[in-house]
C-alpha cells in the first residue's frame, strides 16, 4: 500500500525512499567513515500515513549524530548538512536562499531586521554582498554548531519555532551592520573582510552580537558590572540596572560588599539593619525575573570582601544545607581577596571582620589604596569601640575553599592584583569587582538613584581570535584591526538601556578579546598543558595578541581620536601589562619579548588608544561550539564532549581528532594544576584585564577520595603567587561508582598548618 508524507505546506504526496537516499548521499559526500545504509539501517523509520517530511528528517538527522564517535567523526557533518538542509527548509521554504536584498526586505517588513540595513546601504551594495556570500560555507559545520545556531543565534519567533534565516545571511548581516558608520567609499572591503573572518571561523562572535546586531534590540555588551552602595536608593537602582540587562541578553555581576552588616546601625539607632542576606535575595530575583530574550538564562555573580563581618555567614549561601530563609543559591559569589589577608593565613594569624560602614575608608583603600587599606585595618582592629569579629584566618579560608569545592562556584578576586596589574589607575578608576565569569575588571561606580547619570555600570564587548585557525602569528594584525574596529563601531551603534551605562561606556570603550580553540592550538603543535612544553609558544602567541591589538587601537586613536577617559588608565602614563606583571613569571618563563614595544609605547604617549582595555579571556563555552573549537583556553574532559543545552544533549570532537587524539592533554590527565596555572600567569602577564581560570581536582589522586584542604590552600596561594587576578570555576571529577560524598569532600581539618611553607609564600 502506498503511504502518504505530508509536506511542509500541508500538501500531500507519496513517500520518495530515493528521494530520502539521494539526500543521503548527497550529505555523505567526501566525508570519510560515514556509511549512508547504516544510517538508513538505524534511523528505523516506521513510515504511516499522513507522516510529516520534518519528522522523517529528523530521524534521520538524530540518526546520524548518534554515530558520531571518535572512529566516526564525520558523522558529524553528515548530521550537520541534513540539518541545515532541514533549516533551509524551514527557514526559505526551499534548499537555495534568497537574494540578499530581497530576504532583507522581507524581515524589516517583518519587524525582524533592524530598517536601518535598507536605509544605510544601497541595493549595488546589496548586490556586491549578496555576489561574495558563501552559503556552502553552511557545510563546513559541525552538528552541535547547527543546533546552537539554530537555538541561540538565528532570528526566529522562539514561541512557534519560525526561523527566518540561515548562518551566512547572519554573518554577513552582522558585519553590515558593524560597519554602516563607515564612509561608503571604503566600508565594503572591511564588511567582506570581516564577513569572511567570522564565516570562516577566525574571529568568534559572543551570544549577544551574534543573536542582536542586525535586529531592532541593540544591546549587544556581553558582560554588565554593577556597583551597589549602602542605600535603599542604590539597592533599588542596582536591582532595575539588573532587570534591564538581563532582559536583553547580558551577563551580570554584582558589587555588593559595601553593604552594612546584620545588627547595624539604621539611622543612627532608630532601626537595626536586617544585613545582606534579604539584600542578596532581592537580586537573586531581579537576576532571575527574565531569560535574556529567551537566548540563555539570566546569571549574575555577586561579590563581596573575605573581612565583611557577615562573611561566615555569605560563605555558605550557595551550599545545599539549611533553610531558604539563610541561603540565595541561584547566584553565584566571588570572594574578594588581597594580600593582607594571605599574609594572615600563611602567619597562621587572625583575620578580623568587620561592617562596612563601622570603618570609613576601609571598603574603599581595600581596591585603591593598599597600604592605606593595611594602616586603617589595622588601626580598627586595635579600636575597641568599633565592632568586630575575630576568627583564626585558616578557618574562615579554609571555609571558604570547602564551600569553594562543594559547589563549584565560589569564585575569587584578588583585588589587589586587579588593581596593581591594571590599565586603570587605582587613584583615579578603582577595580572593585569582576562580571559573571571572572573575566571583566573594569572600574564602577555605584548608582545613587535609578536616573543617576553619575553613577558607572561598567560594560565590556567581547571577542575571541580562533587560534586553530591560525597558520601563523601575523594573521593576527589584520585580524586585530578587524576586531577592534568592529566592537569599536559597535559601541556606538548600540542603545543604553540605563543612563549610567552610556556615558561610561562610550569615554572608556573598553574591549575583551581573547581565544578560542587553545587545546586544539597546543595538540596541533604537541605541546601540552602540565609540564612546561607550551611556555615559551604560549608567551609569543598573546604577547603578539596583545601588541596587535594595542596597535590597531593605536591606529584608530589616530583616525577618530583617544577615548575620553584614557587619563583614567595606565596606558596613559606609559605602562604596559610588560611593566607591571608578577615576575615570578620570569622563574618558569624565559622568553624574551619579540614585539618591538618601546615604538609601541612612545606610539601611544603620542596618539593614546581608542580603548582603554582590549582582552580579556572568557569562557567561549556556546561560541566555541559554533567554530568547532575547543573553548577558552580550557583542557577538553575528552576527545568527544557530551554538551547538555535546552535544545538537547550534543556530541562535539575535538578538531583533528584522526591525526591528533594522541596529542591531546585532556583535563583529567593532569595530575595537578600547577602546569595549567603557570600558562594562565604567562597569559595573564600580557592581557589587560582578567581570565577565566579554573581549579580542577581528581579525588582518585588523593587518598581516600578525599582533596586535601592543604591542596586546595596550596593552589590558591599559587594563583596568588603568580599573579592571576581572579579564579572561576573549582572542577571535581566524578567519578562513576563513588558515592557524591567521596566525590566532593574535602578535609577541612588539615587546614593550614603547612601553608607557612616555602611553597605557599607570597
Amino acid at each position: 500500500m502506498q503511504v502518504n508524507v505530508t509536506k511542509r505546506n500541508g500538501r500531500k504526496e507519496p513517500v520518495n525512499l530515493d528521494k530520502i537516499h539521494r539526500v543521503l548521499t548527497w550529505a555523505a559526500e567526501g566525508l570519510e567513515g560515514v556509511s549512508v545504509s547504516q544510517v538508513e539501517l538505524q534511523s528505523h523509520i516506521q513510515l504511516y500515513e499522513g507522516m510529516k517530511t520534518s519528522d522523517i528528517q529528523a530521524i534521520i538527522i538524530k540518526t546520524a549524530a548518534d554515530l558520531i564517535s571518535k572512529d566516526t567523526p564525520d558523522y558529524q557533518y553528515m548530521a550537520a548538512r541534513l540539518a541545515v538542509f532541514h533549516l533551509r527548509k524551514l527557514a526559505y521554504g526551499q534548499f537555495e536562499p534568497p537574494k540578499l536584498y530581497d530576504h532583507v526586505e522581507k524581515l524589516v517588513q517583518l519587524n525582524k531586521y533592524d530598517q536601518h540595513l535598507l536605509a544605510d546601504y544601497s541595493v549595488d551594495e546589496f548586490a556586491q554582498m549578496d555576489a561574495h556570500i558563501d552559503h556552502w560555507r553552511d557545510m563546513n559545520f559541525t552538528y552541535a554548531a547547527v543546533n546552537q545556531m539554530q537555538g541561540k543565534y538565528l532570528v526566529q519567533n522562539r514561541v512557534t519555532g519560525q526561523v527566518y534565516e540561515t548562518p551566512q545571511m547572519l554573518y554577513m548581516l552582522v558585519s553590515a551592520c558593524l560597519f554602516s558608520s563607515y564612509d561608503p567609499s571604503i566600508r565594503m572591503q572591511y564588511v567582506l573582510d570581516f564577513y569572511d573572518a567570522v564565516s570562516q571561523f577566525k574571529i568568534s562572535l559572543p551570544t549577544p552580537i551574534m543573536a542582536g546586531v542586525r535586529t531592532p534590540t541593540r544591546q549587544f555588551s556581553s558582560c554588565v558590572l554593577i556597583d551597589t552602595d549602602d542605600s535603599l536608593d542604590s539597592i533599588n537602582a542596582s536591582a532595575s540596572a539588573i532587570v534591564k540587562y538581563v532582559s536583553q541578553r547580558a551577563g551580570i555581576g554584582i558589587n555588593a560588599g559595601k553593604i552594612r552588616a546584620l545588627g547595624s546601625e539604621i539611622r543612627g539607632g532608630e532601626a537595626l539593619h536586617t544585613g545582606c542576606i534579604p539584600f542578596y535575595k532581592y537580586f537573586q530575583t531581579a537576576v532571575k525575573s527574565c531569560s535574556q530574550g529567551g537566548v540563555r538564562g539570566g546569571a549574575a555573580t555577586l561579590f563581596y570582601p573575605i573581612w565583611h563581618l557577615e562573611a561566615p555567614s555569605l560563605l555558605v549561601l550557595k551550599n545545599n544545607r539549611g533553610v531558604d530563609d539563610n541561603r540565595v543559591r541561584h547566584l553565584d559569589y566571588g570572594v574578594q581577596i588581597n594580600k593582607l589577608m594571605y599574609q594572615r593565613l600563611i602567619k597562621q594569624q587572625n583575620i578580623t571582620l568587620f561592617s562596612p560602614s563601622d570603618v570609613p575608608g576601609l571598603y574603599d583603600a581595600f581596591f585603591a589604596d593598599q597600604a592605606e587599606f593595611e594602616r586603617l585595618y589595622i588601626e580598627a582592629e586595635n579600636n575597641p569601640d568599633i565592632r568586630k569579629k575575630t576568627m583564626p584566618a585558616a578557618e574562615i579560608f579554609s571555609l571558604l575553599m570547602q564551600e569553594r569545592a562543594q559547589t563549584g562556584r565560589i569564585y575569587i578576586q584578588n583585588v589587589d592584583h586587579c588593581n596593581t596589574h591594571s590599565a586603570f589607575n587605582p587613584k583615579r578608576a578603582p577595580i572593585k569587582q569582576s562580571n559573571l565569569c571572572m573575566e571583566i575588571t573594569l572600574p564602577t561606580k555605584p548608582l545613587t538613584h535609578v536616573f543617576d547619570d553619575q553613577g558607572e555600570i561598567a560594560l565590556c564587548t567581547l571577542s575571541a581570535f580562533n587560534l586553530g585557525a591560525l597558520q601563523n602569528l601575523d594573521e593576527l594584525e589584520h585580524l586585530a584591526d578587524l576586531i577592534v574596529r568592529a566592537l569599536d563601531n559597535l559601541l556606538d551603534y548600540q542603545n543604553y538601556p540605563v543612563i549610567a551605562a552610556e556615558k561610561p561606556a562610550k569615554s572608556r570603550r573598553s574591549l575583551g578579546v581573547g581565544v578560542i580553540n587553545f587545546a586544539y592550538y597546543l595538540a596541533k603543535n604537541h605541546m601540552r598543558y602540565s609540564d612546561g612544553s607550551a611556555n615559551d609558544l604560549v608567551h609569543e602567541t598573546f604577547e603578539a595578541i596583545q601588541y596587535y591589538l594595542l596597535k590597531a587601537s593605536n591606529q584608530l586613536a589616530r583616525e577618530k581620536g583617544r577615548c575620553d577617559w584614557f587619563d583614567d588608565t595606565t596606558y596613559a602614563e606609559g605602562l604596559l601589562p610588560i611593566d607591571t606583571y608578577k615576575k615570578e613569571i620570569d622563574s618558569f618563563c624565559q622568553m624574551p619579548l619579540k614585539k618591538d614595544w618601546e615604538a609601541l609605547r612612545q606610539a601611544i604617549k603620542k596618539d593614546g588608544l581608542r580603548h582603554s582595555t582590549l582582552s580579556a579571556i572568557m569562557p567561549s563555552e556556546t561560541s566555541s561550539q559554533i567554530s568547532n573549537a575547543t573553548n577558552g583556553i580550557e583542557p577538553p574532559r575528552g576527545l568527544i564532549s557530551i554538551k547538555q543545552s535546552k535544545d538537547g544533549v550534543l556530541k562535539q570532537v575535538v578538531p583533528e581528532i584522526q591525526n591528533l587524539q594522541d596529542q591531546y592533554e585532556l583535563l583529567w590527565q593532569m595530575s595537578d594544576n600547577k602546569g595549567y596555572l603557570q600558562l594562565c600567569a604567562i597569559i595573564q602577564k600580557f592581557v589587560d584585564q582578567s581570565m577565566s581560570t579554573n581549579t580542577n581536582y581528581d579525588p582518585a589522586n588523593y587518598k581516600d577520595y578525599k582533596v586535601p584542604m592543604q591542596q586546595l590552600l596550596s593552589d590558591l596561594l599559587i594563583a596568588y603567587k603568580y599573579g592571576l587576578k581572579t579564579l572561576y570555576y573549582h572542577n571535581t571529577r566524578d567519578h562513576a561508582g563513588q558515592t557524591h560524598a567521596q566525590q566532593q569532600e574535602v578535609v577541612v581539618d588539615e587546614s593550614a598548618d603547612d601553608c607557612a611553607s616555602g611553597a605557599c609564600k607570597i
